[in-house]
């Protein structure tokens, strides 16, 4: 006798639309009863209307005669299908352990290094070890393990300063009495450099799918390749931003620039009654403590803007401690995410949408000047702000110190001491010496006075490339003979025949110098034409020395104190020695 075909028959369409709706387990025993229920040869019936297989039927007919239940949430008995390659191999796990964690800690002598870490690789690992399996096996294990895939975490800092804390503290109690008297604080900084043009921009932006924004392929630098350096000022009081886009060089240049422009744009106008300014910042780069271009340029802006600026430094390596970093520029980050900066408009139009929940504003402008780098600042200009401008904290000053608005005026430096002269213009003003009337010489003398502060600013010009100046901090023209002092040289050594060595001793000038400004005098003469009084004749004997001219002046009745030969005056041998001082002659 055969299955029941008719039964099987009106069976079969229920079947068809419940099947599809049951888990494995209920499948077989629906099968199992409908195999049951058609008699012999059901079996075989039910698995060709259906199409299961014969044993998958067989199987739950004898689920419909077990006795057992199965745990809740399980379709088959405990201990079916393959079992698991940790059972079947043990030391797998400990292997793959081994690996990944060698690898972690970067042990040379482990099979695996940073860039090998994938999941076929140490499929392959493992297998070549002896322990054959496959990259989802490995997966598998791994979650088990409890190993994911982890970035770095900048979270582990440097090498430590020993007042880093302290320094800390001197920056909020700064910051704190600053802030209550109204003045203004400002945490300053330069962002990472930013290639300007069509190029990819790190991070995500909701955009219609399928549709990115297309960029270049590569980042490499075209050969006039434009950048952007943001140099940011973080107002405090004001939770304020002000960025000044630089183009050429992140230099200290640019950084002084930055503050300067906020303080013209921005500062002077929300602090109107400011006297004084702290700038905070950290410890290196264009504002780092030892730049002598950021010294030099904040001196500089101290006067110009009649502010005290006193800046504070975050101890090296505790940079990601400036405000500025936490409340600006990661706000300008998220604000040019998946955007590239084509153009410096979309740079500063960005930085100035720049807005957050609690308020932060900010402004943006571009700076075009060059700011490039290698500028020296000489050591005297650095050595005169140090003693007249700078003012450095006791406590760490290399951290901490100030410029002053109104620096005291350098004291004047003591003039050099002229050669001592053997006699006064007065004495030897006469017609015995020189030959001439004390007004005629004085005459002389006055006509003179314009073609040597002509000859004298001419040869100013020649040397410096321009006009004298005669600045703050700037030495003045040396001390110099006047025109008598000229036209006497002159005289005595036309009218007496004296030496240019006792010419000089008289005046207070070396051999070399009398020499020099009495052709110096002739040539004014003649060049400017000026008429000479008429003079009396030169003495019966030349008067060579001062020995001559000590009994010439006193057969003539001058005072004249001329000490002898072997006195305290040096002999004649030795007026021209190298330790004499040369003076201005014009």
């Amino acid at each position: 006798m055969g299955a029941d075909e008719g039964f099987l028959g009106q069976l079969g369409p229920a079947l068809q639309m419940v099947l599809p709706r049951l888990d494995e387990r209920s499948r077989r025993l629906v099968l199992g009863m409908a195999a049951e229920a058609a008699g012999k040869g059901g079996t075989a019936a039910v698995a060709g209307l259906t199409g299961a297989s014969w044993q998958t039927v067989a199987d739950g007919k004898a689920g419909l005669a077990a006795e057992d239940e199965l745990p809740p949430g399980r379709v088959r008995r405990p201990g079916g299908g393959r079992k698991l390659l940790t059972a079947t191999d043990p030391g797998l796990a400990g292997a793959l352990e081994s690996l990944v964690r060698d690898a972690k800690r970067g042990d040379p002598e482990s099979p695996l290094v940073w860039t090998t870490r994938s999941a076929g690789h140490l499929a392959d690992a493992l297998t070549a070890a002896g322990h054959p399996c496959s990259d989802s096996a490995v997966l598998r294990l791994l979650g088990r393990m409890g190993f994911t895939q982890q970035s770095n975490s900048r979270a582990q800092e440097g090498r430590q300063h020993p007042e880093r804390d302290a320094q800390f503290r001197h920056i909020a109690a700064r910051s704190g009495e600053f802030t209550g008297a109204g003045q203004p604080v400002i945490s300053v900084d330069a962002k990472k450099k930013e290639m300007t043009g069509n190029y990819w921009q790190d991070g995500r932006e909701w955009a219609p799918a399928g549709e990115p924004v297309l960029v270049r392929d590569h980042d490499f630098p075209e050969r006039d390749q434009r950048y952007a350096i943001p140099y940011g000022i973080y107002d405090e009081q004001a939770n304020a931003g002000f960025v000044n886009v630089g183009t050429g060089g992140n230099t200290a240049a640019l950084a002084v620039e930055s503050i300067r422009r906020w303080h013209g744009m921005v500062g002077r106008h929300a602090y109107p009654g400011a006297r004084r300014l702290l700038v905070v910042c950290d410890a290196g780069g264009s504002n780092g403590y030892a730049n002598s271009g950021w010294i030099a340029g904040l001196a500089d802006l101290a006067e110009e803007t009649g502010l005290d600026i006193e800046v504070c430094h975050f101890p090296p390596g505790t940079s990601k401690w400036n405000k500025i970093e936490h409340r600006l520029f990661c706000q300008m980050s998220l604000a040019w995410r998946a955007r590239p900066l084509a153009s410096y408009d979309i740079i500063i139009d960005t930085i100035g949408h720049v807005t957050t929940k609690t308020g932060l504003t900010a402004r943006a402008v571009l700076d075009e000047n060059p700011h490039p780098t290698g500028v020296k600042i000489s050591d005297a200009r650095m050595r005169d702000i140090e003693k007249r401008r700078l003012v450095r904290d006791d406590r760490h000053g290399e951290w901490n110190y100030a410029f002053l608005a109104h620096p005291p005026e350098p004291e004047p430096e003591p003039e050099p001491a002229l050669p001592r002269r053997l006699a006064g213009r007065d004495t030897l003003n006469c017609p015995a010496l020189t030959g001439m009337a004390p007004g005629d010489l004085n005459a002389l003398a006055a006509a003179l006075e314009i073609p040597l502060a002509a000859r004298r600013e001419q040869r100013t010009y020649a040397r410096r490339g321009g006009r004298a100046r005669n600045g703050a901090g700037q030495r003045g023209p040396k001390p110099g003979l006047s025109p008598l002092d000229h036209v006497l040289a002159v005289r005595l050594r036309d009218h007496l025949g004296l030496t240019a060595a006792a010419t000089g001793a008289l005046i207070g000038v070396n051999r070399t110098t009398a020499s020099s400004i009495t052709a110096l005098t002739r040539d004014l003469i003649a060049t400017a034409g000026i008429p000479l009084p008429p003079a009396a004749g030169p003495p019966a004997a030349p008067v060579r020395t001062l020995d001559d001219l000590r009994e010439y002046a006193a057969g003539h009745g001058i005072e004249i104190t001329i000490p002898p030969a072997g006195a305290d005056t040096p002999p004649e041998s030795t007026l021209t020695a190298p330790t004499r001082r040369k003076i201005t002659l014009f």
